[in-house]
Formats: C-alpha cells, structure tokens, sequence
C-alpha cells in the first residue's frame, strides 16, 4: 500500500492547450473509509467522490474558499457529500456506507449500481461572495467520473477527460486511490487531445498506475511522452473536519429550554456524532444549560 501523503500536482502542456490535474489520494480516501467504516463498494464510490473534489478545489483562488460536490442517486448508497478547501483539506461521507454490492467481475466493484443510474450531481462554489455559484446536473451512470465529466461540459463548457479510481484491499484498506482531469483550453487542437486520449487508455485502469508507473511525477512522465508541459501547482492533501466540540455545543445550545430540561432530568449524557467526518461529541444537559445562560447574560 502507499503510505506516501496524499497530493496533487496541476500543469499545462508547452503550447497551452490542455490542463491536467493529477492527484494521489490513498491516505485521504483511507482516513475517510476507516471513520465512516465503510464496505468496499461504499470506500471506492466515496473515495472517487473524495477525489474529484480535491481536483475541482484546485481552482479556488482564496484558501477559506469551498467547493462541494453532492451526489444523490436512486441506488442504496443513499447521498454522497464531500467539501473540499482551497488550502488542501477536504472531507465528506455517505449516507449509508455499509451498503454494498457484488463486483460485477473480479476487480470491478459496481459503484455505478450503489450510487444509482437515476438522480442529480450538485456542484457548489463558496467563494465568499453574496450568493456561491451552483450547478446541477442529471447523473449519467453513478459511476462518478463520467458524471463529473458531463457536469463540465453541460454546466460550465469545458470539454473534459475524468478518471478516477480507487482500488479497495480484501481486508477494506485502501491500496490505492488517484484522479485525473484533462480539461481542454480554447486554442486546443482536435488531434492534440485524441492523441492524449490515446496515450492515457494505452496506460490502462488509473487505479494500477501507482504500482506500474510509480510516482505522480514519473505518471506524468508517461503520460506526456514527448511533450513538454509546465508544472503549475503542487498541494499536499489531507482528510480534515472542521467540527469540534465548542461548534456543536453552541448548536446544541439553540434548542428550546424544554428539551435541555427534559434532558437534565433524564439525566443521560448527550452524544453528537458529525456526519462528515464520524467524529463523536458528549455532552451534559447541564453545560448546555450553564453555557447557555452564560452566553443569555454576556449579550444582555
């Protein structure tokens, strides 16, 4: 397995006509399966999604910034839900991550059967401002990349490769997860970009490049043959949640006075798990109440 950070590199060919992003994503897309105890088809299909959205962050020009990718399909999945940063950090889970499916041949996993063949795929950028842009599109296949793919060229014009794979061990560790974009600029060349296509299917599954091509940047090595490009980018990534215990407290701290009162007699501690990140929080009903009527008489 590669234990190796997770990250992405981004670069452009000499002569400007595609930009490629490139990322390894095995310790993010591991952190995430463990915390939500995932099966294996629920792993690939979040970790794929995880993925995409590390990729689609990398355009974000401020480091608060935020990119959401929601996917909710007619398959036992349930939705998928991950939101990544511009600093790197993403995070998200799945409505039902035990559920699963069996393979649809050896080394297959039948993602496309857990998210649905039926349903949308929702693009959100928070980018500070007033209102965060949003896009929408029908699912394709579930199957995520072609999804991801048709959600560029149906809502922002952009003629876009996908890949994305994530190879799942039989002990549910993740033995490798990585993406890849190929995003075609104005001036490209029809020629230029199929034999890209070419070359990148002559490399076969992405999930295998770790173990047969090495590196990102010996991938990219292959990947380009001849040409020469420009490193644009390079950006660790890593599986972080921004909750924490004072966050959830003041959120439990807005519910009326008689559900804290009937919690206080009950006298049952309160646990608050965070779906993005499976995280679990205690609570008294006692230092809500104390809390909250601190906070009454600090804005009297």
């Amino acid at each position: 397995m590669n234990e190796q950070t997770s990250r992405l590199i981004k670069l452009m060919d000499e002569q400007g006509q595609i930009r490629i992003y490139l990322a390894d994503t095995q310790s993010v897309v591991q952190e995430a399966a463990r915390r939500h105890g995932c099966s294996a088809t629920a792993a690939a299909a979040l970790g794929r999604t995880l993925t995409a959205a590390c990729m689609m962050s990398a355009d974000l020009k401020a480091q608060q910034d935020l990119l959401t990718v929601r996917i909710k399909g007619d398959g036992p999945a349930g939705e998928i839900v991950v939101t990544a940063a511009g600093d790197g950090s993403v995070r998200g889970y799945i409505l039902n991550p035990k559920a699963d499916l069996p393979s649809k041949y050896p080394g297959k996993l039948d993602v496309g059967g857990l998210v649905g063949h039926e349903g949308i795929l929702e693009v959100i950028r928070d980018m500070g401002l007033e209102q965060p842009f949003i896009g929408r599109i029908e699912l394709v296949s579930g199957e995520i990349a072609e999804d991801i793919a048709q959600y560029f060229y149906q809502s922002e014009q952009i003629p876009s490769l996908v890949s994305l794979g994530v190879l799942v061990n039989p002990d549910l560790s993740i033995r490798s997860a990585e993406g890849l974009f190929i995003q075609a600029l104005p001036n490209a060349d029809e020629k230029f970009l199929q034999q890209m296509e070419e070359q990148i299917q002559a490399m076969g599954p992405i999930s295998a490049w770790p173990k047969q091509y090495g590196s990102l940047e010996q991938q990219i090595e292959k990947m380009m043959g001849k040409e020469k490009y420009t490193l644009l980018q390079q950006m660790p990534l890593q599986f972080r949640c921004n909750c924490s215990h004072e966050r959830l407290r003041k959120i439990l701290s807005r519910l009326n006075g008689k559900d804290i009162q009937e919690m206080l007699e009950e006298g049952k501690e309160i646990e608050v798990v965070c779906h993005f990140c499976g995280e679990k929080y205690h609570f008294a009903p006692q230092e809500l109440i104390e809390k909250t009527h601190e906070e009454t008489e600090q804005n009297v």
